[in-house]
């Protein structure tokens, strides 16, 4: 059986950009790199956006570009996450946790 990764886009594996302007998005290659480790050591990696969420905008198609532009790895692509403040969640971790060199 696979191991599956959700994964957030925005603050994850990218900057989060005011006003949500995600063409302005800058990837972090480093965090890119790891998940693409993970997907090509077997793991499913499904990333989960709340990208459009709240303005209704499709979002699709840029972030489509923008994973190809950046070389991101994955097996889903997911929109329309609830848009909030806080997840709580037995098997959540913190993205500056999760890739900490430690």
């Amino acid at each position: 059986m696979n191991k599956v990764i959700v994964c957030d886009i925005d603050g994850t594996i990218c900057t989060t950009t005011k006003n949500g302007d995600y063409k302005k998005a800058k990837p972090f290659i480093d965090r890119i790199q790891k998940m693409n480790k993970l997907y090509y050591s077997g793991w499913k990696i499904i990333y989960h956006t709340a990208r459009g969420s709240h303005t209704g905008k499709d979002w699709k198609e840029l972030t489509k570009k923008q994973f190809e532009k950046w070389g991101v790895k994955y097996s889903k692509l997911k929109f329309g996450k609830i848009e909030a403040e806080c997840f709580i969640d037995d098997k959540g971790i913190n993205a500056d946790v999760f890739f900490s060199e430690k």
